[in-house]
């Protein structure tokens, strides 16, 4: 299938708009941050002249040529796998995404990924708006982190949803066990988030540079038990969605979470450890953390839904043990 071109006149009354807000009216199904990536893309031209920044003032009678182009994901390898559905309708997905389970293709891993999953079982049946390479995908999890997440089966449902992550309206809650003990034991963290100088696969916290990043959090309970240092079970709420943004926080706090391999305190080797404890948190090979809550408005009906998932088994039985073991 060939690419779209959809041509535009501007009127008297859209003299003087920018070229991403007369475009975002005009396609009310696109997010904004979607219509800056078509013009980044080269897609957009104004009177034959190629756009070059989202800013361009429009003017009477100015012919707008917009490209969709056309995404095939027929280059991403279905899987006949499945993932476990929290719900389904018309419009969307629940899915509550294993640990370990890469949301999308990247580079070294082109075919178990849940967007393969997602590919094999639903085929065309997909929003287009985040890509080929992404179809469906309004939002991401880390691969170690387990939990809720919503797939959009249409760009309607995929720009309502994309509009309300932007706004920060989705409810998000997490739960994880963390070493020691985070003071207060209820607060808000806030800060921004920007990619380390150090390690540009890691993120970082600054307290002036890169995006904003704020993480509500609040002690459920403080494990203190022989021969394990102190854990805590903590339950995060995200106002903001900042790449590895909870790991980057407990860091920031000068702590981190369990298993985390990545962010995690330099000096956090135990001369002595509860053996059965180790070999139980071991059987993770990833942090200790799980989406357990979801809510937004629905964008057909717009009703408020919420829903929420239990710990995964190996969460349980560690948070089990460190019940049952003695002080």
């Amino acid at each position: 299938m060939k690419n779209k071109t959809i041509k535009i006149l501007s009127t008297s009354s859209d003299v003087g708009k920018r070229i991403d807000i007369f475009l975002s009216e005009k396609f009310k199904e696109i997010t904004r941050s979607n219509i800056k990536k078509i013009i980044n893309s080269k897609q957009v031209t104004v009177n034959n002249i190629l756009v070059d920044t989202q800013s361009k003032k429009i003017k009477e009678k100015d012919v707008i040529k917009i490209i969709f182009q056309h995404e095939d994901n027929t280059k991403i390898v279905p899987s006949k796998k499945h993932v476990e559905i929290v719900y389904e309708d018309k419009d969307l997905i629940i899915i509550n995404k294993p640990q370990g389970l890469i949301v999308h293709p990247g580079a070294g891993n082109k075919t178990d990924t849940l967007v393969n999953i997602l590919v094999g079982n639903y085929k065309k049946k997909l929003s287009s708006i985040s890509g080929s390479s992404r179809p469906g995908i309004v939002h991401r999890l880390d691969k170690d982190t387990s939990g809720l997440l919503v797939v959009a089966k249409n760009n309607f449902t995929h720009s309502s949803l994309g509009k309300q992550f932007s706004d920060h309206s989705i409810k998000r809650k997490y739960i994880a066990l963390v070493w020691g003990v985070i003071r207060p034991l209820k607060g808000t963290i806030e800060t921004f988030i920007t990619r380390s100088k150090k390690n540009r696969q890691l993120m970082t916290a600054d307290d002036s540079r890169g995006k904003k990043a704020i993480t509500k959090y609040s002690v459920i309970k403080v494990f203190d038990k022989k021969d394990i240092p102190k854990i805590s079970l903590v339950e995060f709420e995200l106002e903001t969605g900042r790449t590895h943004q909870i790991r980057v926080h407990m860091i920031y706090k000068g702590t981190s979470i369990l298993g985390d391999q990545k962010y995690r305190k330099k000096n956090m080797n135990f001369k002595k450890l509860d053996k059965t404890f180790e070999e139980i948190l071991n059987s993770f090979k990833g942090q200790v953390l799980h989406a357990s809550t979801l809510g937004f408005t629905h964008p057909r009906n717009l009703k408020n839904i919420e829903f929420k998932s239990k710990l995964p088994i190996k969460f349980k039985n560690l948070l089990d043990y460190l019940e049952k073991i003695k002080n």
